[in-house]
Protein backbone atom coordinates (compact mmCIF):
# COMPACT_ATOMS: atom_id res chain seq x y z
CA UNK A 1 0.00 0.00 0.00
CA UNK A 2 1.32 3.58 -0.74
CA UNK A 3 1.39 6.30 1.59
CA UNK A 4 0.19 9.21 0.46
CA UNK A 5 1.54 12.86 1.04
CA UNK A 6 -0.39 15.61 1.66
CA UNK A 7 0.93 19.17 0.90
CA UNK A 8 0.42 20.99 4.02
CA UNK A 9 2.77 21.67 6.78
CA UNK A 10 2.38 18.40 9.35
CA UNK A 11 1.18 20.99 12.56
CA UNK A 12 0.19 19.21 15.65
CA UNK A 13 -2.87 21.52 15.92
CA UNK A 14 -4.28 24.69 14.42
CA UNK A 15 -2.48 27.80 15.93
CA UNK A 16 -5.63 29.73 17.14
CA UNK A 17 -6.60 26.92 19.48
CA UNK A 18 -3.60 27.23 21.59
CA UNK A 19 -4.25 31.09 22.34
CA UNK A 20 -7.86 30.49 22.73
CA UNK A 21 -6.92 27.44 24.83
CA UNK A 22 -4.47 29.41 26.88
CA UNK A 23 -6.17 32.25 27.82
CA UNK A 24 -9.47 29.77 28.41
CA UNK A 25 -7.27 27.64 30.46
CA UNK A 26 -5.76 30.97 32.22
CA UNK A 27 -8.99 32.61 33.33
CA UNK A 28 -10.07 28.92 34.56
CA UNK A 29 -6.81 28.79 36.99
CA UNK A 30 -7.32 32.71 37.39
CA UNK A 31 -11.01 31.86 39.26
CA UNK A 32 -9.59 28.65 40.41
CA UNK A 33 -6.35 29.64 42.41
CA UNK A 34 -6.59 33.97 42.01
CA UNK A 35 -2.94 35.51 42.18
CA UNK A 36 -2.66 39.05 42.48
CA UNK A 37 0.91 39.89 41.32
CA UNK A 38 -0.85 41.92 38.50
CA UNK A 39 -3.61 43.18 40.00
CA UNK A 40 -0.49 45.03 42.45
CA UNK A 41 0.23 47.67 39.52
CA UNK A 42 -1.24 50.67 38.66
CA UNK A 43 -4.81 50.03 37.50
CA UNK A 44 -4.75 52.71 34.07
CA UNK A 45 -1.20 51.85 33.39
CA UNK A 46 -1.73 48.38 33.64
CA UNK A 47 -4.66 48.65 31.08
CA UNK A 48 -3.64 50.87 28.95
CA UNK A 49 -0.36 49.05 28.44
CA UNK A 50 -2.49 46.07 28.06
CA UNK A 51 -4.73 47.58 25.23
CA UNK A 52 -1.20 49.30 23.23
CA UNK A 53 -0.25 45.08 22.93
CA UNK A 54 -3.23 43.89 21.64
CA UNK A 55 -3.74 46.58 19.38
CA UNK A 56 -0.18 46.11 18.41
CA UNK A 57 -1.01 42.30 18.59
CA UNK A 58 -4.16 42.26 16.61
CA UNK A 59 -2.22 44.54 13.76
CA UNK A 60 0.53 42.73 13.77
CA UNK A 61 -1.56 39.24 12.55
CA UNK A 62 -4.18 41.08 9.92
CA UNK A 63 -1.01 42.82 8.53
CA UNK A 64 -0.12 39.14 8.01
CA UNK A 65 -2.86 37.67 7.13
CA UNK A 66 -3.84 40.32 4.55
CA UNK A 67 -0.49 39.67 2.89
CA UNK A 68 -1.44 35.99 2.49
CA UNK A 69 -4.83 36.93 1.83
CA UNK A 70 -3.78 39.57 -1.47
CA UNK A 71 -0.72 36.39 -2.83
CA UNK A 72 -3.55 34.25 -2.81
CA UNK A 73 -2.02 31.30 -0.35
CA UNK A 74 -3.98 29.87 2.02
CA UNK A 75 -3.51 31.44 5.53
CA UNK A 76 -4.16 28.11 7.27
CA UNK A 77 -1.27 26.12 8.11
CA UNK A 78 -4.18 22.77 7.81
CA UNK A 79 -3.74 23.98 3.67
CA UNK A 80 -1.44 24.46 0.77
CA UNK A 81 0.83 26.82 0.83
CA UNK A 82 0.82 28.03 -2.62
CA UNK A 83 3.23 31.08 -2.51
CA UNK A 84 6.14 32.36 -0.37
CA UNK A 85 5.26 35.38 1.76
CA UNK A 86 8.52 38.08 1.72
CA UNK A 87 7.84 41.23 1.39
CA UNK A 88 5.32 43.83 3.51
CA UNK A 89 5.39 42.72 7.39
CA UNK A 90 7.09 39.32 6.46
CA UNK A 91 9.87 41.69 5.29
CA UNK A 92 11.18 41.79 9.46
CA UNK A 93 9.09 38.61 10.59
CA UNK A 94 8.70 35.56 9.42
CA UNK A 95 5.40 34.56 11.92
CA UNK A 96 3.78 37.86 12.54
CA UNK A 97 0.24 35.69 12.67
CA UNK A 98 2.21 33.82 15.51
CA UNK A 99 4.12 37.00 17.23
CA UNK A 100 0.52 39.38 16.86
CA UNK A 101 -1.01 36.69 18.81
CA UNK A 102 1.34 36.87 21.53
CA UNK A 103 1.18 40.14 21.84
CA UNK A 104 -2.61 40.05 22.27
CA UNK A 105 -2.35 36.95 25.32
CA UNK A 106 0.18 39.67 26.80
CA UNK A 107 -2.11 42.60 26.69
CA UNK A 108 -4.96 40.77 27.98
CA UNK A 109 -3.01 39.53 31.15
CA UNK A 110 -2.27 42.64 31.98
CA UNK A 111 -5.72 44.34 31.08
CA UNK A 112 -7.85 42.15 33.15
CA UNK A 113 -5.05 40.80 35.46
CA UNK A 114 -4.82 37.35 34.74
CA UNK A 115 -1.67 36.12 36.41
CA UNK A 116 -2.15 32.52 34.58
CA UNK A 117 -1.98 33.96 31.87
CA UNK A 118 1.55 35.55 32.36
CA UNK A 119 3.22 32.34 33.42
CA UNK A 120 1.26 30.01 30.78
CA UNK A 121 2.57 32.00 27.93
CA UNK A 122 5.84 30.22 28.06
CA UNK A 123 4.70 26.87 27.89
CA UNK A 124 2.08 27.86 25.51
CA UNK A 125 4.68 29.61 23.71
CA UNK A 126 7.10 26.56 23.07
CA UNK A 127 3.96 24.31 21.76
CA UNK A 128 3.47 26.30 19.15
CA UNK A 129 7.16 26.63 18.01
CA UNK A 130 7.72 23.25 18.18
CA UNK A 131 4.36 21.96 17.57
CA UNK A 132 3.58 24.21 14.52
CA UNK A 133 6.59 26.96 13.39
CA UNK A 134 9.28 24.54 12.94
CA UNK A 135 7.10 21.74 11.36
CA UNK A 136 5.76 25.06 8.56
CA UNK A 137 9.38 25.46 8.69
CA UNK A 138 10.32 21.79 7.38
CA UNK A 139 7.72 22.15 4.88
CA UNK A 140 8.01 25.83 3.30
CA UNK A 141 12.12 24.39 2.45
CA UNK A 142 10.99 21.78 1.05
CA UNK A 143 8.39 22.99 -0.71
CA UNK A 144 10.39 26.33 -1.88
CA UNK A 145 13.65 25.20 -1.54
CA UNK A 146 16.47 28.02 -2.11
CA UNK A 147 14.35 30.56 -1.96
CA UNK A 148 12.73 29.84 1.86
CA UNK A 149 16.47 29.34 2.84
CA UNK A 150 17.53 32.62 1.42
CA UNK A 151 14.28 34.12 3.16
CA UNK A 152 15.31 32.10 6.44
CA UNK A 153 18.59 33.67 6.99
CA UNK A 154 17.43 37.21 6.07
CA UNK A 155 14.29 37.34 8.21
CA UNK A 156 14.10 36.91 11.91
CA UNK A 157 12.04 34.08 12.82
CA UNK A 158 9.32 36.24 15.13
CA UNK A 159 10.86 39.80 14.59
CA UNK A 160 12.93 41.91 16.51
CA UNK A 161 16.19 39.88 15.72
CA UNK A 162 14.92 36.70 17.14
Amino acid sequence: MQETTHDRPNVIIFPPVILVATVALACLLQWLAPLAELGAFNQTGRVLSGVAFILAGVCLAAAGRSMLVRLGTNVSPMQPTTALATSGVYSWTRNPLYSGGTLVMLGLASVFAIDWLMLLILPSLLLLHFGVVTREERYLEQKFGDEYQRYKASVARYGLGM
